[in-house]
């Protein structure tokens, strides 16, 4: 593998976390693969995780493909001396061949006709002779390292979550007669791509049923996120609502967008979405991880059972529902989310998206403007625009109290994980080896 000095790394370092501006360089194959790759990999839910797992999967094989070209980056899993990318080869063409053999592996055969018409397309748009085949030899060298590496990973593996009883227990929504059980708990157990440990990311944990701090995120919810609440605005009810999206294709979506404006070239694209979606699953297993540790219950279960909390400053209300309750006008049907509330999910997949984000850009000022999928009253939700990174991961803490379904600490403590993860990766991952 290549090496560098302690010195060179200074350097490029000091330069990598400079404000990116403008460049020559366009890269239109690589957006178009990281499409195909968000809407190839929505069928592997059944839900957000399976998604973002295939996602991650395909942006980390194409760093790596691009990167044995380029190498101005540490290796992700290749060992680039061994694939031995000679760097006149298209950059283009292994970057579709990346993508196209991790999907062609992790997604239904009935999709391999699409695959294989959309991947001949991209070639027929590179000269064939040796810079093809140079880059195709790397994009399958990494597709290759990548599916095996992620053998075995957990993915969907069987998984029986602990139910509790008592005050404080985390149970689903129809416990114990027709419980709706936690569809991405395997999640709990998969292998992260990045993170040694995703015990080493543990939170602090939720607050005492008996303390103020307690009683101050429980009467915040139980106002706030009420489904007739008085309080929350029209705009609040909106953002809770826009939030409650697929986190890949939503922050996919903004990676592409950034792409556009600083025209990164083929190899800084590679690396933002390699790392981004890579922080983000592993954030989600760092969080599912905490979630079934602390089993703590949802604001829904804690408001309707608060006489038995043991906490007199704490009112029951047993018919309370979320803003999150089928009777709100959204398509898809909003619901209690059927796993444990801490911490929040989405505090720490978007916690680690948004900090990686401001780690390849170095500088939290980047203005971002996000599309939600979803809609209110059968009315699209406009996009919602933000001038900082930091103020769209404020809404999104805000978003899930305004929903009723977090309690303020949970949503605090996941972006904190999200965070943690980000600063992990930073320190141990895609370092520059010398500067382009």
């Amino acid at each position: 593998m290549i090496r560098s000095t302690p010195r060179t790394l200074v350097a490029c370092a000091a330069i990598a976390t400079m404000l990116f501006v403008p460049s020559v360089a366009r890269a239109d194959v690589i957006q178009d693969w990281n499409v195909i790759a968000q809407n190839e990999t929505v069928l592997l839910r059944p839900t957000a995780h399976g998604q973002a797992r295939g996602t991650a999967m395909v942006e980390g094989a194409v760093y790596d493909a691009v990167n044995a070209i380029d190498r101005g980056h540490q290796p992700y899993l290749l060992d680039v001396d061994e694939v031995g990318a000679q760097p006149w080869v298209s950059q283009d063409a292994a970057a579709a061949a990346a993508a196209y053999r991790v999907l062609n592996a992790i997604t239904p055969v009935a999709r391999h006709a699409g695959l294989d018409t959309a991947y001949a397309a991209t070639l027929g748009g590179i000269p064939d002779g040796p810079i093809e085949a140079g880059g195709v030899a790397a994009g399958e060298a990494a597709a290759a390292a990548m599916l095996d590496f992620r053998k075995d990973d957990g993915f969907m593996a069987a998984f029986n979550p602990t139910i509790g009883t008592g005050a404080g227990d985390w149970r689903p929504i129809g416990w114990p007669d027709t419980p709706v059980f936690d569809p991405d708990g395997w999640v709990s157990k998969e292998k992260p791509f990045l993170i040694d440990d995703p015990s080493r990311f543990r939170s602090k944990g939720p607050n005492a049923l008996t303390s103020k701090a307690y009683t101050r995120d429980f009467n915040e919810v139980k106002e706030l996120g009420a489904l007739n609440s008085t309080t929350r605005t029209a705009d609040q009810t909106a953002a809770a609502v826009f939030w409650q999206a697929a986190p890949a294709p939503l922050w996919n979506t903004i990676l592409r967008s950034l792409a556009d404006r600083y025209q990164l070239d083929t190899a800084d694209q590679a690396r933002l979405y390699g790392s981004v979606n890579m922080a983000g699953a592993d954030a989600a297993i760092a969080c599912w991880t905490d979630k079934y540790y602390w089993h703590f219950w949802r604001p829904r279960a804690a408001i309707r059972e608060a006489d038995t909390d043991g906490n007199p400053a704490t009112v029951a209300d047993p018919n309370w529902e979320s803003l999150f309750a089928p009777a709100t006008q959204t398509t898809p049907p909003l619901t209690t989310p059927p796993f444990p509330d801490h911490p929040s999910g989405h505090g720490c997949f978007s916690g680690a998206v948004l900090s990686t984000i401001r780690n390849f850009f170095g500088t939290d000022k980047v203005e971002i403007t996000v599309i939600s999928p979803r809609s209110l009253n059968g009315v699209p939700i406009p996009p919602r625009h933000f001038d900082r990174l930091s103020a769209a991961l404020d809404e999104v803490i805000e978003a899930r109290i305004w929903g009723g379904i977090h309690f303020r600490t949970a949503d605090v403590q996941g972006t904190v994980i999200g965070k943690k993860v980000a600063k992990y990766i930073r320190k141990h991952y895609f370092r520059p080896l010398h500067c382009r």
